[in-house]
């Protein structure tokens, strides 16, 4: 089985199999569900019960130019609605840069999660338009099964990637950091 399969596997029967459906309905271009909601879980499925990290919030990337925080918080309120139990966090990569200070701008949804801290945190999944899974992984599945806390190539010396690693070690205990 490939990876991407096994992914699927994992994440389909959980929360995020519920989600995505729903927001491929919020039509929000470009987008990806990444972060923590697909770490935590695979983490949890392969660690188990001894692995306390959660779904916290559904982090939901998207790319245009054009839009604005209000288009943002729309497709909050919408997800929130819907699913009244779950934390929603959507941002537009496009205007990332404007509110986030020492920030490139992106030129895409791929461009600003290839920048998330973690290697294992910078994977997005989607439903294209035939409700098939999509998969974004720019640097593999590898650490996300290995459990390795990796920093991004631009996070290498980011003193907040080295913070939230520790988090992760306090909750899940048989992960390790990247040698």
């Amino acid at each position: 089985m490939d990876s991407k399969t096994r992914l699927q596997i994992i994440l389909a029967d959980t929360p995020i199999g519920d989600v995505l459906p729903a927001i491929s309905l919020v039509n929000l271009p470009n987008w990806w569900l990444a972060g923590g909601a697909v770490r935590n879980t695979v983490w949890h499925s392969i660690f188990g019960s001894k692995c306390e990290l959660i779904i916290n919030d559904f982090d939901i990337a998207f790319f245009d130019q054009q839009g604005n925080r209000s288009q943002e918080q729309a497709a909050k309120a919408s997800l929130a609605e819907k699913f009244p139990d779950y934390r929603f966090d959507v941002k537009n990569q496009a205007s990332f840069a404007r509110w986030r200070p020492g920030r490139r701008p992106y030129s895409s949804t791929e461009d600003g999660i290839t920048e998330w801290l973690h290697t294992a945190t910078a994977v997005g999944v989607k439903l294209d338009a035939q409700g098939q899974w999509q998969f974004f992984t720019p640097y593999g599945l590898d650490d996300l099964f290995a459990g390795v806390i990796r920093p991004t190539p631009v996070h290498t010396y980011d003193p907040k990637a080295h913070e939230k690693a520790s988090s992760f070690l306090q909750k899940c205990p048989h992960l390790r950091l990247a040698s």
